[in-house]
């Protein structure tokens, strides 16, 4: 039997998304004893400097090495498929692959590629984002799906001040989001011609998790989470399509 990868969470980024991006993991794989899920190694740093305000110039303060640091970590722990449950850290995604090389036959899981990839695969031609400020501003969504075909939408400015409040004002501080403040960004995005709508950044999960979504909206957590299954582990059928219908 083929031995298992090792699965590696740079993590705290900020900390409710890790521990959601472990339930997902948990539950997307194909397990009938402990024995049968994956081993996982997490280093959750949350003192990490904001992604956001370094992108957008509003602070000097860089969170590449910390980033590092703790890839470097999961990967002395063992860990073969690292994933990052931040969106807006895959900004330094070029960095961290380079640096990565220095691990024999580790990888790094490209949230942004994998989202790109799996839209492609369903004929998904417009999408919908919902990110944060530093995400949107980088155009990390816009850049890759570009590649693929991919037409990006993102909110107008009001919408986009909503957006922030959700992820910084309500679920970074442990506050139940308002399902009102979601339907207005989602019904403006699809008048705007999305076939789907995209929770693309980690904190918009728990719209999700919490207070439930239609069949045209995806959870980039839940597409970082598949994927880390599928290198790691064995997928259950189930989550093939992760509930997405269009």
């Amino acid at each position: 039997m083929m031995e298992k990868k090792i699965l590696g969470v740079i993590g705290g980024l900020g900390p409710m998304a890790t521990a959601y991006f472990l339930r997902l993991v948990t539950d997307m794989t194909d397990a009938l004893t402990d024995q049968e899920h994956i081993e996982t190694v997490i280093i959750s740093r949350p003192a990490t400097p904001d992604r956001t305000s370094y992108i957008l110039g509003k602070s000097d303060d860089s969170p590449l090495r910390q980033l590092i640091r703790m890839e470097e970590d999961v990967c002395k722990l063992g860990a073969k498929v690292i994933a990052m449950p931040c969106i807006t850290a895959h900004y330094f995604q070029k960095e961290l692959d380079q640096n990565l090389g220095k691990f024999q036959d580790a990888q790094f899981i490209d949230g942004l590629k994998e989202t790109a990839l799996f839209l492609s695969e369903r004929g998904i031609k417009s999408c919908g984002i919902m990110a944060t400020d530093g995400t949107i501003e980088s155009k990390l969504f816009q850049n890759t799906f570009e590649k693929y075909g991919i037409k990006s939408l993102v909110p107008d400015n009001e919408s986009q001040k909503l957006v922030m409040a959700i992820i910084y004002d309500y679920v970074k501080k442990g506050i139940r989001p308002r399902n009102e403040d979601f339907q207005k960004v989602y019904c403006r995005l699809k008048e705007a011609g999305a076939q789907i709508v995209l929770l693309g950044c980690t904190e918009l999960s728990m719209i999700k998790r919490d207070l439930g979504v239609s069949s045209d909206v995806l959870d980039v957590l839940e597409v970082l989470a598949r994927k880390s299954v599928i290198e790691c582990g064995s997928l259950k059928e189930s989550y093939n399509n992760l509930g997405l219908q269009i």
